[in-house]
């Protein structure tokens, strides 16, 4: 067995043992390390000199990637964070410092031998623990979205209090994490709230009573896309609708102006539909 295609079919890092058991001979094994096809990222493991730097460092460490950081791996909807986050046995000593931030806990499903980065349940178990409520949420409905969940194996494992609260207010549906983290922070108008209406042929990101439009801007709303955008916005005023349109930074980095617009809006009546 050529010992490349192995370690290249096993992701471009492996245990040693699992190359052995692939069917490499330990002369091959040796003979490609020498000749620097294979390096070692830390006793017992193989790697390929392309192979992905996360994954080496995780070895190096003896950690598992998890948490936001395999969220973002994953291409779920996150709120990013200054550190990468990876878990670790509570009982287990790390080699050496690292800057990351290290979840000392049990998995809530068993990780096999040799794993670097954690499956999709024990990631979101982790993201319910480490993030305030609200980003928790948004993870979780992104991942739903992704189908990369089951709902019914969710509710079956053992989940800690904080990650059955975010289980148990997820919806599916949501088109955008930011209308997770919106709509709670808008129920205290007491007026219906509806995600993804559609509307002049488009869904709306929500409907406000039963005219004001709130459309959240995520960084894919450029060129064509804004072009659309705006065209849109333009049919739903000529309809009667008024439309509100934030940015992705506004909802995280500037809530108090985008709630007083909001509010100033239902002040005028502005939610209303016109009689």
């Amino acid at each position: 067995m050529d010992p490349i295609a192995v370690v290249a079919e096993l992701g471009g890092i492996a245990r040693v043992r699992d190359v052995l058991d692939a069917g490499v001979t330990s002369s091959a094994l040796k003979r490609a390390k020498r000749q620097k096809q294979l390096i070692r990222p830390a006793n017992g493991w193989v790697a390929l000199p392309t192979a992905d730097p996360f994954l080496r460092v995780a070895a190096e460490l003896g950690v598992v990637i998890s948490c936001v950081t395999r969220a973002e791996r994953v291409g779920l909807w996150t709120f990013g964070s200054d550190k990468h986050h990876v878990a670790a046995r509570p009982d287990q000593r790390l080699p050496r410092k690292t800057a990351a931030h290290v979840h000392w806990a049990r998995p809530v499903v068993p990780r096999a031998p040799g794993t670097l980065e954690d499956g999709i349940e024990n990631t979101l178990v982790l993201i319910a623990e480490c993030q305030p409520f609200e980003k928790a949420l948004v993870v979780w409905e992104s991942a739903m979205r992704s189908n990369l969940i089951d709902l019914d194996v969710m509710r079956n494992l053992r989940l800690s209090e904080r990650a059955r609260r975010v289980l148990d207010a997820a919806l599916p549906f949501a088109d955008s994490g930011l209308e997770t983290v919106v709509i709670p922070r808008l129920r205290w108008l007491k007026l219906p709230l509806r995600r993804q209406v559609v509307i002049a042929g488009r869904p709306v990101d929500l409907l406000i009573g039963d005219r004001l439009v709130l459309q959240i801007d995520g960084g894919h709303h450029i060129g064509p896309q804004r072009d659309a955008d705006n065209a849109h916005d333009a049919q739903l005023k000529l309809m009667g609708y008024h439309v509100i349109r934030v940015s992705y930074r506004q909802i995280l980095d500037d809530w108090p102006s985008v709630h007083d617009v909001i509010a100033l809006a239902v002040a005028q009546g502005l939610h209303l539909a016109r009689s």
